[in-house]
């Protein structure tokens, strides 16, 4: 069996645009495309509830078909997802499951199988980026594939568009965050490959912060502040020869910056195709972890953003 792109659907408008991006993805990666679709029972004081309460029934009957859903209602959600990628991306082979269960257990047991799973994030409106909910934070802090998580309608399907001429616009880039002292290959590898995919740039972005004992109580100092600048842009060419010579069809252009990675990430990729940050897969003793830098890009970035677990 071949592996998938997957996508978590609840029929909100933000796993519509997670669907839509998908499929863009899947048909670049010649893979077929898996609509999932996770099906939550109603509890049971909700549902004695609602046999007697019309305002409770139609309450939990909007929220993605959860409790019983009636024989009409079932599958309406993956279907009509279904119809709506084959008519943005006919050539993509499209499948659908439906599960019964929690959406975060069930959504990390389907990223088992799939090449990465895409899940929808809604916006903050006039703020400007995500407000991850619980089921998406659990997802991309338990699974040991990539995740996905694509907020804005419109954003989404990464669709070509045209310039002031008239002639095609040239692809947004792709930005990763690079944190040169512990360089992961795996989360190089899935920014560089998306990049080619896209047939477009990358920005690789790496901040720095003085030594401590440098930063506390010590006046500022232009040269040693400049060293520091020059030895980081030293550091992160350095990481970064090998893979242009590996992907020299991929423009690389490498920002170093002083202060929050985070803040200068969110910054560089507004007009980006996708973000791509690391989590580290290793298993605490307190449990898994997003990772500070990570869980504010995913909270404040308005574009998709890919979180890549590593070692």
């Amino acid at each position: 069996m071949p592996r998938t792109v997957t996508v978590g659907l609840d029929g909100s408008p933000e796993s519509r645009a997670a669907a839509a991006w998908a499929a863009h993805e899947a048909a670049l990666r010649d893979l077929p495309l898996k609509l999932v679709h996770v099906w939550e029972p109603v509890p049971e004081p909700m549902a004695r509830a609602s046999r007697t309460d019309t305002g409770t029934r139609q309450h939990w009957s909007e929220r993605s078909e959860m409790g019983v859903p009636p024989a009409e209602g079932w599958g309406r959600i993956p279907r009509e997802a279904a119809e709506a990628v084959r008519q943005l991306h006919p050539e993509v082979e499209v499948v659908t499951e439906q599960l019964r269960g929690r959406p975060a257990d069930m959504l990390a047991r389907a990223a088992e199988d799939a090449e990465l799973l895409v899940l929808g994030s809604r916006g903050l409106g006039g703020l400007g980026g995500f407000m991850v909910g619980s089921v998406g934070l659990s997802v991309v802090a338990r699974v040991q594939r990539p995740v996905v998580l694509v907020r804005a309608p419109g954003q989404a399907a990464e669709e070509p568009t045209t310039d002031v001429e008239g002639g095609p616009a040239p692809a947004p880039p792709v930005v990763l965050g690079l944190d040169v002292e512990h360089p992961d290959e795996a989360l190089i590898a899935f920014a560089f490959e998306a990049a080619r995919r896209r047939q477009t740039s990358l920005r690789v972005v790496h901040t720095w912060y003085p030594p401590p004992y440098y930063a506390y109580g010590t006046p500022v100092n232009p040269v040693l502040h400049e060293a520091l600048a020059l030895s980081a842009e030293a550091e992160l060419e350095k990481v970064l020869s090998p893979w242009r010579t590996r992907f020299p069809e991929v423009e690389v252009a490498e920002l170093t910056r002083y202060g929050s990675p985070a803040d200068h990430l969110v910054k560089v990729s507004q007009d980006a195709a996708l973000i791509v940050v690391g989590r580290n897969a290793r298993h605490l003793p307190v449990g898994a972890h997003i990772g500070h830098t990570t869980h504010s890009v995913l909270h404040h970035a308005g574009v998709p953003v890919a979180v890549v677990p590593h070692d």
